[in-house]
């Protein structure tokens, strides 16, 4: 294998939450097409100062701040193609096309309506998943848990995993339907979570479990939302990858009271099974708002959990 080339890309939001996009020039390759502004890194030159060089050129802006978002890696026989994206949060100018590029300001969700080069699918979806994932959990009882949904929601949990393994299929389409009810209340995303008899319509999504991974050979019929699975090795990362799932849980990072017996990855071990990754991950097992720094900076998309907030 070559050498790396490093590429800066910047997802620039405004204050109203868009994102701003660029037409690619019809005589390149993949011209037409809609792309996140950028460049590559020069040798000596760090990420910061790549982006910033790149974004003042291209479009007139001077970064103030960014935070990491993804890193993707594209390997050719010649080289490798590091694509290195940040979320950057805070800027001066009006951005414009110095180049005679077309831009936009795009709300997340309309982003899907644009066509991007394939090799930006990760970054679509990271761009409109969360930080902070809230898998539900066991309660006293059916009001405890109705109550647990209710004041999560209220404290701004708004993409909710749907959890239960506890109950019959009927018992949890029952259950869902209620609680796609309540989260509509509040906007938030509910995704039903676990075998393959969890998938259910009308629902934002299904996450597989890690043993739905392992047979899954296929995106189900009819899954029209989101499509996660959970992680627990390097082969289910693989199989999640080869399958073109949407996102994953990557557990257990730290000891969890829930699985006594799990070996923990430990933060340096899930930042060196991250980098690579061509999708968002979630660091789950142990964590809480309070580790969110931590994990963005070994490569996650940001934590899921149950305790620290059910």
């Amino acid at each position: 294998m070559g050498s790396v080339v490093r590429v800066a890309v910047g997802v620039i939001q405004d204050p109203q939450g868009r994102i701003l996009i660029a037409r690619r020039p019809e005589h390149v390759h993949q011209g037409g097409l809609w792309e996140f502004p950028g460049g590559k890194v020069d040798e000596g030159e760090t990420l910061a100062d790549a982006l910033a060089r790149e974004l003042a050129e291209e479009l007139s802006i001077q970064v103030r701040a960014t935070e990491p978002l993804i890193d993707i890696r594209h390997d050719y026989p010649d080289k490798s193609v590091l694509l290195q994206v940040c979320r950057v949060t805070d800027f001066s100018g009006e951005a414009r096309g110095n180049e005679g590029q077309p831009v936009r300001w795009v709300e997340p969700a309309a982003l899907p309506d644009y066509r991007f080069p394939e090799a930006n699918r990760p970054i679509l979806h990271a761009i409109r998943l969360p930080q902070q994932i809230l898998i539900t959990g066991s309660a006293d009882s059916e009001a405890d848990w109705w109550q647990r949904l209710e004041r999560a929601l209220t404290n701004g949990h708004f993409w909710i995993h749907l959890r239960a393994p506890e109950l019959s299929a009927d018992a949890y389409r029952t259950r869902a339907l209620q609680a796609q009810a309540l989260c509509a209340r509040f906007g938030a995303t509910l995704i039903a979570h676990g075998p393959e008899d969890r998938c259910l319509s009308g629902l934002a999504g299904w996450h597989m479990n890690a043993e739905a991974l392992r047979h899954c050979e296929r995106r189900p019929l009819g899954l029209s939302g989101w499509w996660g699975a959970s992680c627990h090795s390097k082969h289910e990362l693989a199989q999640a990858i080869r399958l073109g799932v949407d996102y994953v849980f990557l557990s257990p990072v730290q000891a969890t009271r829930s699985h006594p017996d799990s070996v923990p990855l430990g933060w340096e071990r899930f930042a060196d099974w991250v980098a690579g990754v061509p999708l968002p991950v979630y660091a789950l097992g142990g964590v809480g708002p309070e580790t969110l720094p931590q994990a963005k900076v070994a490569g996650a998309q940001g934590i899921a959990g149950i305790r620290y907030a059910w």
